[in-house]
């Protein structure tokens, strides 16, 4: 039996979050346009760079609003922000596009796919800092679908 679109597409998915070099992440982004994949990212280090997996993590302390304290690796491109990337370095036309996502994108990740023209984003897994994304993707009347609710720990 064939597969429908959207399992095609979550399947590709986790093949590219394969290819993730910072085991914190380890999340894929994929943009489809017209039904086609036109670009895939993961998270990893800029091209050229040593990734965690080689080198280590490079981690960063910051308070969020609330006074949470959050350690992230800022070794690495998120995989939104690949995916974006690897669409402009080729000259690919992602404007209307939707995105698939292993999480719900953080916050400056989702910034950028708001000024890219991505029109709808489909994560698989919620992110444990998603209130921003959200309500961004809201004001600005993009559809966004988390398929499975229960939250994954980001390490």
């Amino acid at each position: 039996m064939r597969m429908k679109r959207d399992e095609y597409y979550l399947s590709v998915l986790e093949a590219v979050r394969g290819r993730s070099t910072c085991n914190r992440g380890e999340s894929g982004a994929i943009i489809v346009k017209e039904g086609r994949i036109i670009a895939t990212g993961y998270v990893g280090a800029p091209t050229g760079m040593p990734h965690c997996d080689e080198i280590g993590h490079l981690f960063k302390t910051s308070t969020m609003v609330g006074e949470d304290i959050t350690t992230h690796c800022v070794r690495t491109v998120h995989a939104e922000l690949n995916a974006i990337l690897q669409a402009a370095r080729f000259g690919i036309n992602i404007l209307g596009g939707i995105m698939y996502c292993t999480m719900t994108p953080c916050y400056e990740c989702a910034k950028a796919i708001v000024n890219v023209g991505i029109v709808k984003v489909i994560a698989v897994y919620p992110y444990q800092e998603q209130e921003r994304t959200i309500s961004l993707f809201r004001a600005r009347k993009i559809p966004f679908n988390i398929i499975y609710p229960e939250k994954r720990l980001y390490q």
